[in-house]
């Protein structure tokens, strides 16, 4: 029978981490982008599929940071993600649209939407988690 008391507060105490670990438990805000400066992907995209591409298609496929494309704020805080003062931006801009070109031509690819999996050619076919595709900086 001591068995049973010491496992039944066990589970006790378990439940109770359990519940307040639960209550307490925030899901992570996505971030929310105002004056993005949208000149490839669509005006409507989501704070989430932007946040998901960036980090899980261009940041994966290249390797790098968002400072890569993005500039600093004036402010010396965070980054200016509607500032086109980085060079690195309208390459990527370049890219994407190169991108979806090929994919339409040649893969026949009827809609191409960067990030989507039913493109066939992507950042990573020729970066391979490298800033540069040759290996050059």
């Amino acid at each position: 029978m001591k068995l049973n008391k010491k496992f039944a507060v066990i589970i006790a105490l378990a439940a109770t981490a359990t519940v307040t670990a639960a209550a307490t438990f925030k899901e992570a805000e996505p971030m929310h982008y105002t004056n993005l400066n949208l000149k490839v992907l669509p005006k409507n995209i989501s704070s989430k599929e932007l946040q998901g591409l960036m980090v899980d298609d261009f940041q994966d496929a290249l390797g790098v940071n968002c400072s890569f494309c993005h500039a600093n704020n004036k402010n010396g805080h965070g980054l200016d993600f509607a500032s086109d003062a980085k060079p690195e931006k309208e390459i990527t801009r370049a890219m994407m649209r190169m991108t979806i070109g090929i994919n339409k031509k040649y893969m026949h690819v009827k809609h191409p939407k960067i990030g989507s999996s039913v493109m066939v050619i992507n950042c990573n076919t020729c970066h391979k988690g490298q800033a540069f595709p040759d290996g050059t900086e």
